[in-house]
């Protein structure tokens, strides 16, 4: 379902694995006084300027992403992490339109507490990062002090990233790869995602 296009019908229009489901959870959201809009090439969802919720079509299902999902109470246990690095979002699959008008109620009660936190100022409050820089790009930054500045310029959620994609590999050369892979993005001020 991503697009380059920034019309977003298109981008309904371009589901293919699980377009009615898409257009279920869409209806829903629709439903809200959310403001629909394409941002990172996904349809996302805002309340008064503040990202509430994002959708994505994926392999394993329509999946509806919320940015700051771990304020929300959740009584009816149907979040998941989306990833095991992750910590702020979570996020709701759907694999049948069944499921989901079971779960409409509960989707609507998640959404409204969501804006709630959103107009009420909530924030997550992530723990400093711990996350070590491995030797290679340590020594990558040493050696090129515009790399290092460019590195240290990052929003923190951006070298989280990159920290966790170079820390990954066993092997120093991947790990020198990768940190070359990503050097003009870097420079350039860009996450491993920016377009």
């Amino acid at each position: 379902m991503r697009s380059n296009d920034t019309d977003i019908e298109t981008v309904f229009a371009e589901a293919k694995l699980w377009p009615a489901e898409v257009a279920a959870v869409r209806a829903i959201l629709k439903s809200t006084p959310l403001t629909e809009q394409l941002k990172w090439g996904s349809p996302c969802y805002t309340w008064q300027g503040h990202n509430i919720a994002i959708l994505w079509e994926m392999k394993s299902g329509c999946v509806l992403g919320f940015f700051k999902g771990v304020l929300l109470k959740d009584p009816h246990n149907l979040l998941e992490l989306p990833g095991k690095n992750s910590r702020s979002s979570m996020m709701l699959r759907f694999t049948d339109l069944a499921d989901i008008a079971a779960k409409t109620h509960a989707v609507l009660g998640l959404l409204h507490e969501a804006m709630a936190n959103a107009e009420a100022g909530l924030k997550v409050d992530l723990p400093k990062d711990d996350l070590d820089y491995p030797e290679e790009l340590i020594a990558a930054l040493e050696a090129d002090p515009d790399l290092a500045t460019a590195f240290e310029a990052l929003t923190p959620g951006r070298r989280r990233g990159y920290l966790l994609i170079f820390s990954e590999p066993k092997q120093a050369k991947t790990r020198e790869a990768r940190i070359e892979k990503h050097r003009a993005r870097i420079l350039a001020g860009k996450g491993m995602h920016d377009r």
